[in-house]
């Protein structure tokens, strides 16, 4: 039986009824010279493939109008003599019969099982279906066993061990190979690491060589308590030198024992505290093992041309002043507490924004109960009772979300509030000077510019941020955004680099005199931006409700370093910073300060839970408490902070 590509039988010898007699075979199953059978045996299973006039497999399957299949052939043949079905007797003609594809579908899937050949894989059609060669192979030496020779199953066997010998290297190569791809990449990964490790061991072997020979120095340059003792000794020319001698001595030993910062605040020397230091260091060693490579990666691939001299690099001034100033500091200490709220009866007392004067001398604390307090710091400081009167109070037509004090005119102050209009005061009479109504919406933010101190910016939730001059009595340009504006701030060094936070996600860094596009736009942020500060000229904080400060430089568009640990997730949380130090609120009612060097808090603050008169009991932990306003003292260690229930601290870090 000759067999196409897709495994249809020829139609002249399926339908002989004989097979031809068989002829002697040669030794090699290959190529056999006996011609098969084309009558095959049947089981039960396949009988249905029948065709119930030639009782072969069915060739070519025709259906008639009455529902039985035939050959082609053998029905064509069957109707001419009489026109009915040869099963049931039905009236049929020529035109009463159809093809029957889907039987036709199954008899090529049974021959193609039947044939051994195929089923391991010959001429086999792609879209034919199989139970696998297995199987195949299986039913081929069921049906072929009788009339194998020894000869035929010597070299079947020869062939099957060749086979089986050939897929146990492949298998076995396959995994070798998939094993060396491994180890290879590991091994290069390794390499890699290891010549790393060998560049940073080199640079920091090179900086303790510089950290030692500059600690020689100083302590070259120093004299000790006995070249003291030895050189009064040796000026000793009265019997009154003695007293004076021990009493400089003991002067001398005591020199050190404590010092005052720039607030007139005394502190221990650097000496008592280096226990505290270094506990704090080790507390966060592996955050100061990244702070370290990240400053001296410029060097670390210039290993080589490093000299051990005595002149430390730059980077490794940076990281110490990281190191010193992020263990400056261990926890804060209370100074001084406020309310903001003097109705005992308003439960609505969140304070929104704080400020401090241009000299530092005055604050002003703003929030929804529409009154700005002005007090005047070394007053609140001094007294020491526990209720303090504002030197000043104004009162806005509506709740007030932020304040900014001009750097130039000592009493001059702006306000934004929920209503969007940006009112100037005068702090030392409490009269508006001017008023602008020019948001649609609530007005978020306002700013006075540090340099050209009659500018003001403005933040709406209208998706625009407006800038106002003194001298004018309307807006005098408008920037378009594309989201509610939560923020806005200038650029502390220039008059026309203003930044601002949107709900879209992203810090916005302009150039006013070119309005059409921002300069930089930062993206990480995962929701709405809700505070932007400048550490310095060229650094931005941003804190967002995504529970994340990040912070920019405006020269590059990525993220330089992310700060984590405090909880920000649908309120403003206040967010203020020294240029070194960053305080911003939580919703657990604390108050977080980072180090800008490094990304997880030096420390925090939990306010205590207050009770009011008409409450009865309070629980220490209100889930819907917050510290809303961060401010800090300028050039100092000192941090003001207000909590949504109206409660003002003044903070010291120490």
């Amino acid at each position: 039986m000759a067999s196409t590509r897709d495994g249809r039988s020829s139609s002249a010898s399926s339908h002989s009824g004989t097979s031809a007699p068989p002829t002697t075979r040669s030794s090699s199953i290959r190529t056999p010279k006996r011609q098969r059978s084309t009558n095959v045996s049947l089981d039960d299973s396949t009988v249905d493939l029948q065709c119930p006039i030639c009782f072969n497999l069915i060739d070519e399957a025709h259906i008639t109008k009455c529902g039985h299949t035939f050959c082609y052939s053998c029905i064509t043949k069957a109707l001419e003599p009489a026109k009915r079905c040869p099963k049931c007797g039905a009236s049929v003609t020529n035109t009463d019969i159809i093809p029957n594809f889907l039987l036709n579908n199954l008899i090529k899937k049974h021959k193609l099982r039947l044939n051994g050949l195929e089923a391991l894989g010959l001429n086999r059609d792609s879209s034919t279906e199989f139970s696998g060669p297995a199987d195949g192979l299986k039913d081929f030496i069921a049906t072929e066993s009788q009339n194998l020779t020894l000869p035929d199953v010597n070299v079947m066997l020869e062939i099957l061990t060749q086979r089986k010998q050939l897929l146990e290297a492949e298998s076995c190569a396959a995994q070798n190979k998939l094993l060396l791809e491994f180890l290879t990449h590991l091994l290069q990964q390794k390499k890699e690491q290891k010549d790393r490790i060998i560049k940073e061991v080199s640079l920091i072997e090179s900086d303790i060589t510089v950290v030692e020979n500059k600690l020689k120095e100083v302590h070259s340059k120093c004299p000790t308590l006995e070249d003291v003792e030895r050189a009064v000794s040796a000026q000793e020319t009265n019997p009154d030198m003695s007293a004076m001698k021990k009493e400089m001595i003991d002067l001398i030993g005591n020199i050190g024992s404590t010092v005052k910062d720039v607030d007139g605040v005394e502190s221990k020397p650097e000496g008592l505290t280096l226990a505290n230091r270094r506990r704090r260091m080790h507390a966060h060693f592996d955050d100061f093992v990244q702070c370290y490579f990240t400053t001296r990666a410029p060097d670390l691939y210039e290993i080589d041309k490093l000299t051990k001299n005595e002149i430390p690099p730059k980077g490794l001034d940076e990281f110490k002043d990281n190191l010193v100033k992020f263990s400056k500091y261990s926890s804060v200490q209370l100074l001084a507490t406020l309310n903001y709220s003097s109705d005992l009866f308003n439960n609505s007392t969140i304070v929104s924004s704080i400020e401090f004067d241009k000299d530092n001398e005055l604050f002003a604390i703003a929030g929804v109960t529409r009154r700005i307090k002005v007090f005047d710091y070394g007053t609140v400081i001094r007294d020491s009772v526990d209720i303090h009167y504002p030197a000043m109070e104004m009162v806005s037509n509506s709740k007030i979300s932020c304040v900014s004090w001009n750097s130039y005119h000592k009493g001059m102050l702006a306000s934004s509030d929920y209503e969007g209009t940006v009112t100037i005061w005068d702090a030392s009479t409490g009269q508006r000077m001017k008023t602008f109504h020019e948001h649609e919406k609530r007005c978020w933010s306002v700013d006075f510019n540090d340099i050209d101190t009659r500018l003001i910016a403005s933040g709406s939730d209208d998706a625009r941020v407006k800038l106002y001059s003194l001298n004018v009595e309307n807006s005098i340009a408008t920037l378009e955004a594309k989201a509610n504006v939560c923020c806005v701030k200038f650029n502390p060094k220039s008059s026309y680099n203003l930044a601002f936070g949107s709900a879209d996600h992203w810090v916005h860094y302009y150039d006013l005199r070119n309005m059409r596009e921002a300069l930089t736009v930062f993206k990480g942020h995962k929701k709405a931006v809700s505070y932007v500060k400048f550490l310095n000229s060229e650094e931005i904080v941003s804190a967002s409700t995504d529970s994340q400060l990040k912070m920019w430089n405006i020269n590059k568009p990525f993220c330089l370093r992310s700060f984590v640990g405090h909880i920000n997730e649908k309120n403003f949380v206040g967010l203020a910073t020294d240029g070194d130090y960053i305080a911003c609120g939580s919703e657990n009612n604390a108050l977080y300060v980072y180090y800008k060097g490094l990304t997880k808090k030096l420390f925090s603050h939990k306010f205590e839970a207050i009770r009011g008169i008409l409450e009865q009991e309070r629980r220490e932990e209100d889930p819907n408490e917050f510290v809303s306003a961060v401010c800090w003292k300028q050039n100092s260690n000192v941090v003001i902070a207000a909590n949504s229930q109206g409660i003002i601290n003044i903070l010291e870090l120490v």
